[in-house]
C-alpha cells in the first residue's frame, strides 16, 4: 500500500535509499535545474502551497559529501586519514630511511686499531731476552740470529741422566745454569699467564710465553728422576765458578756459550728443601698453564709432587746453597719455609688436594718463616723470598672462593699481612727509601735494585686487580683508607722509571726507547757472531773494549742505577749492566699487568679449575662439659 502521491508519478528508491519523484527518474538531465523554476512550470498553483509543501518540493539544504572508509577488519580508517598515513610514512622514508641506506651502502673505512702502549712494546722485547738465554739445541724459530746451539755436553759428568742436562736457560751474563732462580723465573711467567691470559692472547704473545715456560719446565724435569715417586737428589746447577779461580770456568773465561770447551761441573743437591719447593711451584703452576695438554700437565704435576715430597722429607731440610762454594756466593738461600708455603699453594691449585692447602695454612709454616715479625725485608719479593707472593696467592683464594673454616683464620692473617705489604710500598709511610728520581729501594740501596722494584710493581698491580674484580674500591692502612688507584700509581711509577722516566733519561731495557745501555755485561752479546772461535781468554778483549756490544740483547733489563740515580754503562761493572732471568720474569709480569692496549682485568677462574666445590664446613663441636673439680 503506497501513500498518496499528490503530484503524480510513481515513487522510486535511489541507490542511496532516498525517494525520488517520477520526473526525476525519467529526466536525469534535469538534475541541475532550479527546482523553484520547475515548481512554477509544473505547478502554477504553487503560489498557494503552504510552506511545508514548498520546502519539500524545493528540497532540504544540500547535504555534505558522505565520508568514505576503508575497512581493515579490526579497524576502519577514512580515505583521507589513510592518505595522510601513507604520506607520512613516505616522508619519513625520504628524510630518515633513505640517508641510512645511502650511508650503509658506502664503502666502510674501519678505524685503525688502538696503537700498543709502551708497556706492550716493552713486553714484546722483554720476552725476547729469554730466547737469547736459551741453552741447548735451539729451534730455527728462536729469533736471535747471533745465538746457536750450546751446552750440548752439559751433564755429561752424570751417570743417571740419559742425554745429559741439555737445555734450560743461562742465568745472566755468564754461562751458568742456576736452577734455583731459573725455577723462580718459570713460576713467575706461569703466574702472569694464568692471571692475564686474555692479554697475552690479544697481543699475540700467549703461544710465545707458553713456549718459553715449557723450555724451562722440560729442563727442570731432567734435573731429577721424574719417573720415580721418591728421590734422594736433585741437580741444582750446571757450570759456575770459584771466587778467585784462574782455571777455565764460567767466570774466568769470556766466551760465547757456543764456544765453551772447558769442563762444566754439575752440582748434586742431597739436602735442599728450598730448591725442591721452588721447583715444585714451577712445575705445578706450569701444569695449570698446560692443562689443555693433559699428558704433559699430568707429567708436570707428578714431578711437582715428587720434588715437594723431597722438600718435606725431614732429612732434606737444609738450604740448598749451604756449604756449596759454587752456589753460596751467588744465589745463597736464606731459608725454605717460604718455599713450603709457596710450593704447597701452587700444588693445591694444580691438584685440588686439600693436604696442600692444609700445609700452606698451617700456623707453624707462618711462624717458622718468621713472617709474623712483619719486618720490611719480608715484604720484598725476590728469587730468595717468596713469602709476600705466597701470601698474596693465598689471599686470592680467600677473596674469590672464601673457603671459611678450617682455613679462614690463617687466610685472614695472610690477607692482613698482604694489605700491610701494600701499605709499605706507598711513599706515604716511608717504610722504604726512594731515590730522588722515585725508584723505591727495596734492597736497602744495594746494587741491582730494578728487579725488586719490578716484582713489587707486579704485586701491587695484581692486588689492585683482585680488588677490582670483586668491586672493592680500596684497602685500609691503619686508620687511613687508600683507593686502588694508589697501588696502580705506585706500580706505574716504578715501571715508568725503568722505561726511561728517570734522572738519566735512559731506558734500562735494552732496545727500548732511544737511549739504553750499550755495554751490557753479557758474553754472548759482547762478542761478534762472525763464526770465529774464541778461546777462554781470547774473548777478554771484547770484555774490556770501550766499544758498544756488537749484538743487541733485546729486552734485557739491566741491574740498574745506584741509590743516587746514577748509572755507569760499563761492561766490566756487572752491578749496573748485568741482566738476570729472575729480574726479567718480574718485569714481564709487571708489564702484562699494566698494559691497557687490550683492556684490563684478570682471569678469575682458570687458576682454580682443579679445586673441587667447597661445601660448607662447620667447626668441630666443643668438648663435652665436665664439672670442675674443687
Amino acid at each position: 500500500m503506497h501513500s498518496r502521491n499528490n503530484w503524480g508519478g510513481s515513487f522510486e528508491m535511489s541507490s542511496s535509499g532516498e525517494e525520488v519523484s517520477g520526473y526525476e527518474a525519467n529526466n536525469n538531465h534535469n538534475k541541475e535545474w532550479d527546482r523553484a523554476a520547475l515548481l512554477e512550470r509544473y505547478h502554477p498553483q504553487s503560489q498557494d502551497l503552504d510552506e511545508t509543501l514548498q520546502s519539500w518540493v524545493l528540497g532540504r539544504g544540500e547535504k555534505s559529501k558522505k565520508t568514505k572508509y576503508v575497512d581493515f577488519g579490526c579497524i576502519m580508517i577514512s580515505h583521507k586519514a589513510l592518505k595522510w598515513l601513507f604520506g607520512s610514512i613516505f616522508l619519513a622514508f625520504i628524510v630518515i630511511g633513505l640517508p641510512i641506506i645511502i650511508v650503509k651502502s658506502l664503502p666502510k673505512h674501519h678505524s685503525p686499531p688502538t696503537p700498543p702502549d709502551n708497556y706492550t712494546l716493552a713486553l714484546h722485547k722483554a720476552l725476547l731476552f729469554f730466547n737469547a738465554q736459551k741453552s741447548g739445541r735451539l729451534p730455527k724459530s728462536n729469533g736471535i740470529p747471533w745465538r746457536g746451539n750450546s751446552g750440548l755436553n752439559d751433564g755429561n759428568d752424570t751417570t743417571d741422566v740419559k742425554g745429559g742436562l741439555v737445555g734450560g736457560y743461562y742465568d745472566a751474563g755468564d754461562n751458568t745454569k742456576f736452577h734455583f732462580p731459573m725455577a723462580f723465573a718459570m713460576t713467575m711467567l706461569s703466574w702472569s699467564v694464568l692471571e692475564y691470559k686474555q692479554k697475552y692472547m690479544a697481543i699475540n704473545e700467549y703461544a710465545h710465553t707458553r713456549e718459553l715456560i715449557k723450555w724451562g719446565t722440560d729442563y727442570l724435569l731432567l734435573t731429577f728422576n721424574n719417573s720415580a715417586t721418591k728421590i734422594d737428589k736433585i741437580y741444582g746447577q750446571v757450570g759456575g765458578s770459584l771466587n778467585g779461580s784462574t782455571t777455565p770456568d764460567d767466570h774466568y773465561c769470556w766466551q760465547r756459550p757456543e764456544d765453551m770447551e772447558y769442563q762444566r761441573r754439575t752440582i748434586s743437591i742431597h739436602q735442599g728443601a728450598d730448591l725442591a719447593g721452588e721447583m715444585a711451584a714451577a712445575l705445578a703452576s706450569a701444569s695449570i698453564v698446560f692443562q689443555d695438554d693433559v699428558a704433559y700437565s699430568k707429567k708436570l704435576i707428578k714431578g711437582a709432587q715428587t720434588v715437594f715430597d723431597f722438600a718435606r722429607d725431614s732429612g732434606k731440610r737444609k738450604p740448598y746453597s749451604r756449604g756449596e762454594p759454587y752456589i753460596e756466593p751467588f744465589y745463597n738461600s736464606s731459608g725454605y719455609y717460604d718455599e713450603y708455603m709457596w710450593g704447597a699453594a701452587w700444588l693445591y691449585y694444580a691438584t685440588g688436594n686439600s693436604t696442600y692447602i692444609s700445609l700452606a695454612t698451617n700456623p707453624s709454616i707462618f711462624k717458622n718463616s718468621k713472617a709474623y715479625f712483619l719486618t720490611p725485608d719480608f715484604s720484598v719479593l725476590s728469587w730468595d723470598n717468596k713469602l709476600p707472593a705466597a701470601m698474596l696467592l693465598l689471599t686470592r683464594f680467600r677473596m674469590f672462593l672464601n673457603p671459611g673454616y678450617p682455613y679462614e683464620d690463617m687466610l685472614k692473617m695472610y690477607h692482613n699481612v698482604t694489605s700491610l705489604t701494600m701499605c709499605s710500598y706507598l711513599h706515604h709511610y716511608k717504610v722504604f727509601n726512594r731515590t730522588r728520581g722515585g725508584l723505591i729501594q727495596l734492597n736497602h740501596g744495594q746494587p741491582q735494585s730494578l728487579q725488586y722494584a719490578a716484582n713489587a710493581a707486579f704485586m701491587a698491580s695484581l692486588f689492585a686487580d683482585y680488588m677490582l674484580e670483586i668491586d672493592v674500591p680500596g684497602w685500609q692502612c691503619g686508620s687511613t683508607y687508600f683507593p686502588i688507584s694508589a697501588l696502580k700509581a705506585f706500580a706505574t711509577s716504578q715501571i715508568e722509571y725503568i722505561l726511561g722516566k728517570n734522572p738519566m733519561k735512559m731506558s734500562y731495557i735494552v732496545g727500548f726507547g732511544n737511549k739504553f745501555p750499550k755495554h751490557v755485561h753479557h758474553r754472548g752479546a759482547s762478542i761478534p757472531n762472525d763464526h770465529k772461535h774464541r778461546s777462554c781468554t781470547g774473548g777478554w778483549k771484547w770484555r774490556d773494549t770501550p766499544n758498544p756490544n756488537p749484538n743487541t740483547i733485546t729486552g734485557a733489563m739491566v741491574g740498574g742505577p745506584d741509590r743516587f740515580d746514577q748509572f755507569r754503562d760499563s761492561r766490566k761493572n756487572y752491578n749496573f749492566t748485568e741482566p738476570t732471568l729472575a729480574g726479567n720474569a718480574g718485569l714481564v709480569a709487571a708489564l702484562i699487568s699494566l698494559t691497557s692496549t687490550t683492556g684490563s682485568g684478570i682471569d678469575r677462574n682458570t687458576i682454580f679449575s682443579a679445586i673441587p666445590p667447597l661445601g660448607p664446613q662447620n667447626p668441630p663441636p666443643p668438648p663435652p662439659w665436665k664439672p670442675i673439680k674443687t
